[in-house]
């Protein structure tokens, strides 16, 4: 009688449980955590090759190395998108987020337009190859 009952409970517990189990939401796969850019606060001079105005708010600057890096104006920088000229002075050997930058001009009596602050440094991921 004993055994009975327990294999009676065993039967009734066994479909219990599998329906459980599949009412359990599938675990989603680990996803990893997406990679941010690396950011520098600083360019040194001497390392930079060109620079090309994307926008009115953002810089691309190439360095010998090879390596780009993008600095987002935090405001929009009136006259640069158009211009797509621009030049700085610094103290140091270092074009630093914060640093002013100038646009030139080059209508006839004035060649300075609207002075803006740089952003921070982002790395541009490699161009690919042709």
């Amino acid at each position: 009688m004993r055994l009975t009952k327990l294999v009676c409970a065993a039967l009734v517990a066994a479909p219990v449980a599998a329906a459980a189990a599949l009412a359990q939401p599938a675990s989603e796969p680990e996803q990893q955590p997406e990679a941010r850019p690396e950011t520098r606060q600083c360019l040194q001079v001497q390392s930079i090759r060109g620079s090309n105005v994307v926008n009115s708010q953002t810089i691309d600057f190439t360095l010998r190395d090879g390596s780009r890096w993008r600095s987002r104006l935090p405001y929009s920088c009136p006259q640069l998108g158009t211009e797509r000229a621009f030049s700085y002075q610094t103290g140091i050997p270092q074009l630093c987020a914060q640093d002013i930058i100038t646009v030139i001009l080059p209508i006839s009596g004035q060649m300075m337009g609207a002075r803006c602050g740089l952003g921070m440094f982002e790395r541009l991921p490699p161009r690919e190859k042709r």
